[in-house]
């Protein structure tokens, strides 16, 4: 396991930044920080897909190879980066599948409101539709493929979410009729995850915040 600070850097100031830019608690680190749990997989890109299945509305699955993933329609973002761990990466430019776009190629059935985005070793993040819809399956970050420490090939980022709601090296995408904790919400993790909120641990939430 990597340590969540064994990376991190330096801080640096986060003067004259307009006050709805950095939320509560967060600084702004030097570069990139990379963080994550477990070791960094190596999949070839030739044995690598990504599935959307559950809740579907035509109650079947579908399925992407890495080839048929590249045909799909690519979207730029710009957005910031919050991790719960207090560094946020600022202005951004994501490139990848918009979660809006999968949601198309694949809709969801009527009583889906929450999706489990499922990644390499199991771990997995859940958030509802609208969430999801606001994400991007990113290929590229400023211009440039990301790395495999950084979530290649493919990562979720959800920027009005703390980061660990965006997994690296997304794998599937599962469609559900009532919401259920993921990997790290089962572990004290705040289900909603909103950084404006400060809504990091589990012990926050409110009735509604997220399943028994």
């Amino acid at each position: 396991m990597t340590s969540p600070f064994s990376r991190m850097g330096a801080r640096t100031r986060a003067a004259g930044l307009p006050a709805d830019r950095l939320p509560p608690g967060q600084y702004i680190p030097r570069g990139w920080p990379v963080l994550h749990y477990g070791r960094v997989p190596v999949v070839p890109l030739e044995e690598w897909d990504l599935r959307v299945f559950g809740a579907t509305a035509d109650g079947g699955e579908q399925r992407w190879t890495w080839q048929q993933a590249g045909a799909l329609p690519r979207v730029d973002v710009e957005a910031d980066f919050h991790c719960v761990t207090k560094f946020s990466v600022l202005g951004n430019t994501w490139r990848g599948i918009s979660g809006d776009e999968l949601l198309r190629a694949v809709p969801p059935a009527a009583g889906a409101d929450h999706v489990m985005v499922w990644a390499e070793y199991g771990y997995s993040s859940n958030m509802t539709v609208a969430d999801f819809a606001a994400g991007l399956l990113a290929t590229h970050r400023n211009g440039e493929s990301l790395t495999p420490e950084h979530g290649a090939p493919l990562r979720l980022v959800v920027p009005h979410l703390y980061a660990w709601k965006g997994p690296k090296w997304v794998r599937g995408v599962e469609y559900l009729t009532a919401d259920r904790r993921g990997f790290w919400e089962e572990r004290g993790y705040h289900n909603r995850a909103d950084p404006w909120l400060e809504q990091r641990y589990s012990y926050q939430e409110s009735p509604g915040d997220g399943p028994a």
